[in-house]
Parts: C-alpha cells; sequence; structure tokens
C-alpha cells in the first residue's frame, strides 16, 4: 500500500467519524426541545387552576351540589317521578288501601286555582287531599285555612318544591320538612298532617325515613294524567277516567302554573268518578 492511499483511507474514516457525531447530536438536540406540532382544540377552556369539568360529579351524584329548585312558579312536576325515583317507592303508599278513590292536589295554594278547586269538590260533596308547598302556605294561609274548614286532608309537600330534597342529608330532610309543617300549622295550628308526597316522586330510603320519624306516611299515586305538562281538559279527563279503578290515588294539580285545564278537567270527571266510585280524602290516622 502506498502512502497516498493511507492518507485517502484515514481522512475517508475522519470524515465518517465525524458525520455520525453530528448526526447524533442532532438527534439529541432533537429530543430536548418541545414538541411544537399544533393540537386540535377540545372547545373548553381551562386554567391550571380553574375546574376540571369531567371530574365533577353530575347533580344527582354523591358530591354535587344541589341543582336548586325552579320554586312554585315552574313547580309540579310530579308525573316524572318515575324517571327521578324509579320504581322503588322505598314504602310509599300509591293507593288507599281500600276500595275508595283518592283525589290528590298538588303544589298548592294558589290564589287563582285553589279556589275553583275547592267550589268544584264542594259542588260534588267531595273530599279530597291537598299536598301543599310550605313557602304557598305561609304566603296563603287563608286558602289553607279554607282546604281545611271544607273537610279536606292536609299533606307536606316540601318546603320549595325540591325534587332533589331525598338525595340531602336527613338533617336537611328533617329541617325542610319541619319548615313545612311549620308554615301550614301558622295558619291551621290544630290540623293533623300525616302525610308526605316528595315533589316528582323522587322516593329515597332518606326522605321516607325522616317523613315516618316525623310521624307522616309517604303518599305516591297510581293515576298520573301528567296534567302538568298541560295536555289539555280533554286529555287529562280521558286519562283519569280511563285508569281509575278502586283504590286509586289521583294526582292534579291546583298550583305551579296553568291549571285551567285541570280545573275544566276536575269540571269533567267528578260526575263520572262520583256515580262510579266512593270518593274520599286520605284518613288523617293512615296507620
Amino acid at each position: 500500500m502506498t502512502r497516498g492511499s493511507s492518507t485517502a483511507r484515514a481522512a475517508g474514516i475522519v470524515t465518517l467519524v465525524v458525520a455520525g457525531l453530528l448526526g447524533s447530536a442532532y438527534v439529541l438536540g432533537r429530543s430536548l426541545v418541545p414538541d411544537q406540532t399544533p393540537r386540535q382544540s377540545t372547545g373548553v377552556t381551562t386554567s391550571a387552576d380553574g375546574p376540571h369539568y369531567a371530574d365533577q360529579p353530575s347533580a344527582g351524584e354523591p358530591g354535587a351540589a344541589p341543582s336548586s329548585s325552579a320554586g312554585p312558579a315552574e313547580a309540579g312536576q310530579d308525573g316524572s317521578g318515575r324517571d327521578a325515583g324509579g320504581d322503588n317507592l322505598f314504602g310509599a303508599h300509591a293507593t288507599t288501601g281500600t276500595p275508595r278513590l283518592a283525589l290528590t292536589f298538588d303544589d298548592g295554594p294558589d290564589p287563582r286555582y285553589t279556589p275553583q278547586v275547592l267550589d268544584l269538590l264542594r259542588e260534588y260533596d267531595v273530599r279530597a287531599t291537598f299536598c301543599v308547598v310550605g313557602e304557598n302556605a305561609q304566603n296563603h294561609p287563608e286558602l289553607v285555612q279554607s282546604i281545611v274548614d271544607a273537610g279536606h286532608t292536609l299533606c307536606n309537600h316540601s318546603w320549595h318544591h325540591d325534587v332533589g330534597l331525598g338525595a340531602r342529608s336527613a338533617d336537611a330532610i328533617r329541617s325542610d320538612l319541619l319548615r313545612t309543617n311549620a308554615a301550614i300549622r301558622a295558619a291551621v295550628p290544630n290540623a293533623p298532617i300525616v302525610w308526605y308526597r316528595q315533589p316528582g316522586g323522587a322516593w329515597t330510603y332518606p326522605v321516607v325515613s325522616v317523613a315516618q320519624q316525623l310521624g307522616m306516611t309517604p303518599l305516591h299515586w297510581s293515576v298520573d294524567p301528567s296534567d302538568w305538562e298541560l295536555p289539555g281538559a280533554n286529555k287529562i279527563t280521558a286519562t283519569v277516567l280511563s285508569q281509575a279503578e278502586p283504590g286509586s290515588v289521583v294526582l292534579l294539580h291546583d298550583a305551579g302554573g296553568d291549571r285551567q285545564g285541570t280545573v275544566e278537567a276536575l269540571r269533567r270527571i267528578l260526575p263520572d268518578l262520583t256515580a262510579r266510585f266512593d270518593l274520599e280524602a286520605l284518613p288523617t290516622d293512615p296507620t
């Protein structure tokens, strides 16, 4: 081998080594630079200190902030109870337990509709059960007095028509029910309050247990024309008359929205129901 060829070979080896070192340095440098590839936006703006919405429990789950009630002006959605509470009534009464039929009216008293309902019941000599909202009882004590004077039974329907009440603590439930009873008794001091109806029919073991501890029997229903959806008097009438049977507890509303359709339906169903059944106010000694 000549000196010239040896020199050329050495130069080639040096060139390969340098190229390899430069390549390694490039790769190492790229690994130390943050990825700048644009990411597709999720449409959710977050910050290091902000909430992580995916981690928050939805309404009704343990730890969720309780949703606020719609209030009496938007209440009356008891017909949704089968969705809210499922089929488990935790012992709540859905029938009268006798051949008699019971009409029940929720969410009042209301100065526009409750007097109309009372007039119709008086005309047909029918006694019913009124599940009153606490703040409405407080605002219209004279109507609570009128209900009792006419021989009807009172039922506690929570202070503010709180569908989520059953998911709260036992102390919160007890406070709500006692506050409602206090408002009723401020209007009618000696009237018995022995029934409790959970808004939305969203029964839970705690709400049933607390109601019973306070001497109230949980009351559900067996006939629901969904009058809170404002289906019109014709549909309300047809549903009640077709589904009523001995022992039925019929759910109607005298407040919580526009109840003129319910009043008109009541005018139509009372002649039929009184001809077919004995109608009763639920007893004040259900035990």
